[in-house]
């Protein structure tokens, strides 16, 4: 499947039971809710993914299980954050080989890799696999950053296509058009800064609260394409306490909670996460139950097709 890098892709919580295996039902059940919500594609594995927690056989798993949803509407991502070139590799070829359309790949982890290692790491998994790559830029979270001179390396891959935006400055979205054209798909990364990025011209957005809240996520993109940006921007400014809790250490147990609290999902997560609980948990319910609360109407948008 050729995939186009624009639109929505909700970068999805993975679902357990209360004995923390897989919980299958509850994951499908919120892969539909983004698919009837009109989203463009579906990444596994990331962080809010839990993907430090997961083994090899459970992401093979949750690729297979995504496919039976999506059944080929979409495409379905799974993020690579390997120790070692080798295993990256093996990643790529696994998933590969159960079904994923495209990987996002972070540098490698543990390892603080310098500019060249990082760019020869990413070019030889791209080299090893004929799925289309997204890179994985935060280096506020994961201490490296790949700047445009990398990039301007890695485009030698034909594969590599795509960039998860997350430096936290909003000119590298401009920076990055102005260098690479539309040879490098822009996505923003960081829910907080995802309507003035797409403003500037990036071409999706890579969300993390559209887990309980896929429609105004989504609509919020349709309006902007259609240059209604205002009733983009009224929406946004409704959802920023919500995409807020994605910018914080506790994302997964945020997100998970709103998940829950929308029927959507259940807030358990793999330790050594906890639940929130106390006052932390009572401050970010208060915050959800205030955004559900006043939910906008939301006009009608035009669905965007590729």
């Amino acid at each position: 499947m050729e995939i186009n890098w624009k639109g929505v892709y909700p970068a999805v919580t993975t679902k357990f039971k209360e004995d923390l295996s897989l919980d299958i039902e509850g994951f499908q059940r919120n892969i539909q809710a983004q698919l009837d919500a009109g989203v463009h594609g579906i990444i596994l594995g990331g962080t809010l993914g839990e993907a430090s927690v997961l083994d090899a056989e459970e992401k093979s798993t949750l690729i297979q299980a995504t496919g039976e949803v999506v059944e080929d509407q979409l495409p379905v991502i799974i993020n690579i954050a390997e120790q070692t070139t080798v295993g990256a590799i093996e990643a790529a070829r696994s998933a590969e080989g159960n079904g994923a359309n495209g990987l996002m790949m972070l540098p490698p982890m543990r390892y603080f890799a310098d500019d060249l290692e990082t760019v020869e790491y990413f070019k030889e998994v791209a080299n090893k696999t004929s799925l289309p790559i997204m890179i994985y830029n935060n280096p506020v979270d994961y201490k490296k950053e790949v700047t445009l001179d990398m990039f301007e390396q890695l485009i030698a891959c034909e594969n590599i296509q795509a960039v998860k935006e997350s430096t936290r400055d909003i000119t590298n979205v401009t920076r990055m058009i102005n260098r690479f054209g539309d040879r490098v798909s822009v996505l923003s990364g960081v829910d907080t800064l995802a309507v003035e990025s797409m403003v500037m011209g990036a071409n999706g957005w890579v969300a993390g609260l559209v887990c309980a809240f896929p429609k105004e996520t989504v609509a919020i993109y349709e309006l902007i394409q259609e240059g209604r940006i205002k009733e983009a921007v009224e929406i946004f400014r409704w959802f920023l306490p919500l995409l807020e809790l994605d910018i914080n250490p506790k994302l997964v147990q945020n997100i998970k909670l709103a998940e829950e609290t929308v029927g959507l999902g259940s807030e358990i997560v793999r330790p050594p996460r906890k639940p929130l609980y106390g006052e932390e948990r009572e401050q970010v319910l208060s915050i959800i139950n205030e955004g559900i609360a006043s939910r906008p109407e939301l006009p009608t948008a035009q669905p965007i097709e590729f």
